[in-house]
Parts: C-alpha cells; structure tokens; sequence
C-alpha cells in the first residue's frame, strides 16, 4: 500500500475551503499564496452572503413589527447560520500565517516511512478522520441543498408530476428588499444569490470544523504515540542513555502542547460564537417544531436540528479525545520501569507525570474547556432559551 500524506487528514476539509474561495494554510505542498481567481470567489461569496444576511434581517425587524413572531423565529435561525459559517471563514483567513505554521510542525511530525507510520497507527487515525469527515460532510449537503431547492422540489412533485396544486415561486429563504423578487428575473437572480449564500455559510462550517477535527486528530495519534513509545522503552539504569531519552520524550511534549495552544489561539473565538450561536439555533429550530408546521416543513427543521446537533457533538467530542489522549502520557510516565532507572531518573520523571497530569483542552477562549460535559451545557442553555420563548410566546 502507498504511504499516507498528511493532506489525507484535509482533503475533505481543502475540497470545501476550495468551494468558498480560501487557501486556509500553506505548507511544503501547497501554495504559499491564494491565486487571484481563489481571492475573487473569496470576496464574491463574503459580498453575496452579507447582502442575503442583512436582507433577512431586514425581514425580521418587519416580521416583528407585523408581529409574526413564529416567521421571525424561524428566519432569526437562518442568520444565526449564516453568522457561524462567517465568523470561522474570516477567522480562518485572518489567521492565515498561524495556521501554516501550525501545518508544517505537524508535517516535521508526521511519520515518513511505513515502520513509523505503522508505529502511530495511522492507518486508524486516518480512516477514521475520513469517515467522520465524509459523513459529516453529507449530512450538512444534503440539509443545505434540501433548503435550498426544497421549492423547486415541491414544484416538480406536486405542479408538474401529480398535479394536484400550483406552487408559486418562493425563495427558500424570507427576506426583505426595496424591489419585488417575486417573478421574472428578479426571481431566479435572487434564487440564485440564496441558494451560492446557504451553500457558501454551511462549506464555511463544514471546511472549518473538518480542518479542526483533522489537526485535532493529528495531536492525538501523536500523544498517544509518545505515551506508547515511553511506557514501552527499557531502561538501562546508565543515566547518560536514559536522560536522552528524557530530553527527546519533554522536547516532542512541548511541541505538542505548543501546537495546542497555537489552535486555541485561532479557532477559541469561533468556538465560542459557534456555541452560543448554536445554543439560540436549537431554541429557535426547537421552538419552530412546537408551534405546529406542515409535515413538509418539519423536514426541514429536523435536518437543520440534525446538523447544529451534530456539529455541537462533533467538536466535544474532540475535545474529550485529547483531554484523554494528553492525560494519558502521565500513566505511560508511571508504568514505565522506573524502579530499575537511577535516582535523577526518577525525579525528572516525577516532574514529567506532575506536568502531564494538566490535561491538554480544547478552548473556547478562556470561557469554555471543551469536552463532552459541554455538550450537555449546550443543550441545557438551549432549553432555558426555548422555555423562556416558548412562555412568551402562549401569553
């Protein structure tokens, strides 16, 4: 079998960065500069996406002002994805030269020849980040093209096959503009605009979230392949051969725990605005599905429920993966055999296992430590949200 790249663990992540117009990173094998037609599909999706957002805010302040509370709810989600999918893509094209850099350590890291790569398990860690990356990546497709298109579908089954009523032409998404876009060409322009701008917010999320779940990956099989190399060494008890490899094991957990902080760094406060976003997403979309909506509708809402779910899971879920991948280092440092080492050994190794037992998270800024208790916060808040909305709403 061929040796594994590194870019393996990005391809799904590259294909959808592609898709919106950035070069999220550059490395030994890829261009250090986006090319001018990248940075002009760049700025096209930014300009798209920005004028449908304020379009439908617009439409909620008129929506609220009418007083239909049940139809601002629901386009009030819509921004709130939109503005998830904005924040990582300019957050991730802000922070450009970080990223790279964090890029090429792991590519200093990554193993090269088949013993190594054996070694790390990378076979393991690479399909599974390919499997959690390609199921994502189809879950979020197929809820934004069912948005997205779910009209025109509607017009096929039910105008043009059964024929048992006229659908008119709606957007698939409500918005509010000083011209009529109703019919004609004003129509499909904006049809059009929607549906590149519900396309361009969820590859924003997917491409960032993929990007993270792959370097996240990568720090794991990385950890877990030191604790493994450490536990598993013989100690001779010659402290001039036992200290080298003491110094080697510190300098690969520094870098590693650098490489954490520097992705702390970058993606804490699109982690953040993700999970407060997220938080007003599932009341807004839970708060649609109690009022009562046509069956057709609920599909919608439920695909959409789906992906702010899984996107939630996802990113604890990682997050709860390398909290365990770096606590585990200090177990490895104890059962090592120790007790045959000598005496300056074993206090290096004391101040080893007292470092190591700091777990390594992943941060939304300083606020959040994220593991899988997150998760279970994120829903909490989102139900206080939903029963406060949902009482407003009856009185």
């Amino acid at each position: 079998m061929p040796l594994a790249k590194m870019d393996s663990f990005m391809k799904y992540a590259n294909f959808f960065y592609k898709c919106v117009g950035i070069e999220p990173y550059s490395s030994h094998e890829r261009p250090k500069a986006a090319s001018a037609w990248i940075t002009f599909v760049f700025w096209a999706n930014i300009v798209n996406v920005v004028f449908i957002m304020i379009a439908e805010f617009s439409f909620v302040v008129k929506a609220v002002v009418d007083k239909e509370i049940v139809l601002a709810v629901m386009v009030m989600s819509y921004i709130g994805f939109i503005g998830v999918g904005l924040s990582k893509m300019f957050f991730v094209w802000l922070n450009k030269a970080t990223l790279s850099h964090i890029v090429r350590d792991l590519e200093d890291l990554f193993p090269r020849d088949k013993p190594a790569q054996v070694a790390c398990k990378l076979d393991y860690y690479l399909n599974s980040c390919s499997r959690i990356s390609f199921m994502f990546s189809m879950l979020y497709s197929v809820a934004i093209w069912t948005f997205n298109l779910f009209n025109l579908i509607q017009y096929v089954i039910y105008d043009w096959w059964l024929q048992t009523r006229i659908v008119p032409e709606t957007l698939p998404y409500p918005v509010y503009v000083p011209w009529d876009p109703g019919h004609g060409l004003k129509y499909l322009l904006m049809f059009f605009n929607q549906n590149f701008a519900g396309y361009t917010s969820a590859a924003g999320q997917v491409s960032t979230d993929l990007l993270l779940c792959a370097v996240i990956t990568q720090i794991i099989m990385h950890f877990n392949y030191l604790s493994q190399k450490f536990e598993d060494h013989q100690l001779t008890g010659d402290w001039a051969q036992d200290s080298r490899l003491l110094s080697e094991v510190v300098h690969y957990h520094n870098r590693l725990l650098r490489l954490s902080d520097q992705l702390n760094e970058i993606f804490g406060v699109p982690l953040i605005l993700n999970f407060l976003i997220s938080s007003f997403v599932l009341c807004f979309v839970s708060f649609e599905l109690t009022v009562g909506v046509r069956p057709d509708e609920a599909i919608k809402l439920l695909l959409f429920l789906g992906c702010s779910l899984s996107q939630a899971y996802l990113i604890c879920y990682h997050g709860q993966l390398i909290v365990d991948a770096s606590s585990g280092f200090s177990m490895a440092a104890y059962n090592q055999n120790w007790i045959m080492a000598d005496e300056r050994y074993r206090k290096a190794l004391v101040f080893i296992m007292m470092r190591s037992q700091d777990p390594t998270y992943l941060k939304a800024t300083v606020f959040i430590q994220i593991t899988r208790g997150t998760m279970t916060d994120l829903l909490q808040l989102s139900y206080k949200f939903f029963a406060l909305l949902r009482t407003m709403y009856v009185k």
